[in-house]
Parts: C-alpha cells; structure tokens; sequence
C-alpha cells in the first residue's frame, strides 16, 4: 500500500492499473472461467471484483481482507473456528444476531459463553487469561458504549485466544483496531462502507498470514463469497466513505448536543458528548466519533413509536450507515426486547442538518402530548 492517508486510499484503493484498464473494476458476474489459470470457481477464488474490494478494504484496515455475503456470514466465521470446549466471550448487550449465534453454539455444546460489561476493562483483559475468544463490539449496537480498545487489545493473554472487534459503527476511518493488537476485525458493508442501503457484505481483515488462511478456507467451505455485483456496489460506495463519515459526523455532534437539551429527550448515547459514559475512551484513541447515537425520549413506548412514525426526512428503518438518516425503536427488534421501550437508534446521515434537526423537532412537539 502507498502511504496514503486513509481518505485518499479509499479513492485509490483496489483500482485497475495497467495503460489501457478501466479506472474502474467493473462488476464481473460469473460464477467460473476457463482453465486452465489461476482462478476457476467464483466461490473459492472470487471474481476480480471481490479481489478489487479486499485490496481496497486491506488498505483501509491495514492488513489482508476475505469479503462475505454479509456481516453475519463474516461473524459465523470466525465463530466456527472455535473448536468443542472453548469460551466464547461477549458484551452484554451485543448484536442480537451475534447473540443469537453465540447461544446457538451453546445450546449445542460447542462453546461456553460469559458475558462482560464492555465498559470494565479490566474485567475485559482478566478475560484474556482463559478465553479463546473475545469478541468485543465498540461502539455497541444499540448503547453505544466505547470499550478501551487500545488496553484490551494490548494485555497479555494465554496463548491461543484472540480477540475480534466489530468496528462497524466507527468504520476504518475512525478506528483501526488492528492497530491496537486485535487479531481480526469485522466491518458489517452492509452499513457505512456501501452507504447506501443497496448491499448485503461483510469484511474480515487480520495481519496474521496463518489466520488469514484458516479463514479463507472456512469461507470457502461455508460458501459465504460475496457476489460480483455486491463487491462492485461496495467498492463504488466506499469510494465516498470519507466524504460521508465527515458529514455524518459533523452532523451527528449537532444533532446529540441539541437532543440532550431538549425537554422531551431523557437520555442521549452518543461518545462525542462529555455526558456519555465512555466518552473518556472515544477521545483516548477514536479519530471523530462516528454517525450513530441513541437516545431515550421521555413518556412511553407508544411515544417512541409515534415519534418514529411523525418524523418525515428522518426513515423508520431498521438498517443503518447509509447517506440518509434512519431511526428506529430498537426494542420492537426481535433480540433486543430488553432495551429501553423509549430507546430510539438513529443513524446520522449527511442531509442538510438544519432539515433534521427541524424534522426531528417537528416529531417531538408532535408526540409531546404522549410524554
């Protein structure tokens, strides 16, 4: 990789570069090629547009990138390796189809989970001492806590455990946390990557040649690849990332500022506010504090519900990271009953933010009868 900073890489990253190539990779829809030659099957070795995303997606995280049909494809993955016997370590409040996934495996006896609070470092890194793998999600879904990457990532561990980080909500371009000594990172495209709500695709990269290959070879077996024309819809929204994470951004610090002023909002998560718990963390390391926040309006779920609904810029979507701003009532969300029935996950995108603002001001005096 040049030494490129990261905003320049993801508009350099992964392009064709012989006299007479297409400034872009074009999306090459084929499931096999002639032989003989190095690539037969799109399944094991990819189309060239999967290898144009993983070069730029390695470049973006600083290692060797494998692309999958979707986060959860990626997460299984690494998940699978766990031999019978291991523990599995998770947040307590993690992705609820990672949670799903991680009761599954016990249910099955093929791995004993424990869950940590996120924020307790310590009890992260006393963790090390007998996991085989720590799973950390930072910034969390839905509650935004920030776990200390750096600290846990660097702590010694008993040999063979290793620590994956999905880092979807913070994108490359905030954290890296490959940096910090994580062994794998997650980024669910789907979101923030692609950035426009058009994909399904995950990402794994790590800088260890012999994990690289005992993953490759698990997607190879699963048949998670991602498609031709997903890898192209990524690499030509990733193209974008930096524009839109400033953006984003930028917006979302206006927008918690002003939603933890506001009478009818009871509680804001968002790690640029000096008020959120781990707020110390996000500014230790993180590099701006990404798009996504959460907040707890005052009243009941029904208000919550009326919010969502009032909102006319803003989209009740369940999926995020796009350019248009999303939001939700996170507990109508089959796996996380359990949170706050006022809780609403928005993610910021990069409108005008004086239009949402005023959209989200409109929903709140239109619900606050219900409050």
């Amino acid at each position: 990789m040049h030494d490129f900073d990261l905003s320049t890489w993801v508009i350099y990253g992964g392009r064709p570069t012989e006299p007479g190539d297409p400034l872009n990779v074009p999306p090459i829809m084929a499931s096999n090629f002639r032989l003989p030659g190095d690539r037969y099957y799109s399944r094991t070795e990819g189309t060239p547009t999967q290898v144009a995303f993983e070069q730029l997606m390695g470049g973006l995280e600083g290692g060797r990138s494998l692309a999958f049909s979707s986060g959860m494809a990626a997460v299984a993955c690494i998940f699978h390796g766990l031999s019978v016997g291991s523990v599995l370590v998770i947040p307590e409040d993690p992705y609820h189809a990672v949670n799903g996934l991680a009761v599954e495996g016990e249910r099955q006896g093929r791995w004993t989970v424990q869950r940590i609070d996120l924020a307790d470092t310590e009890a992260w890194i006393a963790a090390g001492q007998r996991a085989d793998l720590l799973w950390l999600e930072s910034p969390a879904n839905p509650l935004m806590t920030v776990a200390d990457l750096p600290a846990i990532c660097s702590a010694v561990r008993k040999p063979g455990c290793l620590i994956a980080v999905d880092s979807t909500f913070a994108t490359p371009l905030v954290q890296r946390p490959l940096e910090y000594g994580a062994d794998i990172v997650m980024q669910s495209a789907t979101k923030f990557i692609g950035g426009h709500s058009d994909l399904l695709a995950g990402v794994l990269t790590t800088t260890d040649d012999g994990l690289f290959e005992d993953l490759y070879h698990r997607r190879v077996r699963n048949g998670g690849t991602i498609g031709g024309l997903e890898a192209f819809l990524a690499i030509r929204g990733a193209r974008t990332l930096s524009l839109r994470m400033d953006k984003s951004m930028a917006n979302a610090q206006v927008l918690a500022e002003r939603l933890e002023a506001h009478p009818d909002v009871a509680r804001v998560r968002y790690p640029g506010l000096p008020s959120h718990a781990t707020h110390a963390n996000a500014a230790s390391f993180m590099h701006g504090f990404g798009a996504m926040m959460s907040f707890d309006l005052t009243g009941s779920g029904e208000r919550a519900s009326a919010f969502v609904e009032a909102a006319e810029l803003v989209n009740n979507a369940t999926s995020l990271g796009g350019i248009e701003s999303t939001m939700e009532r996170r507990s109508l969300i089959v796996g996380q009953e359990n949170m706050p029935a006022t809780l609403i996950r928005f993610s910021v995108g990069c409108e005008h933010v004086e239009d949402l603002w005023r959209d989200l001001d409109r929903a709140l005096t239109a619900t606050a009868s219900m409050a």
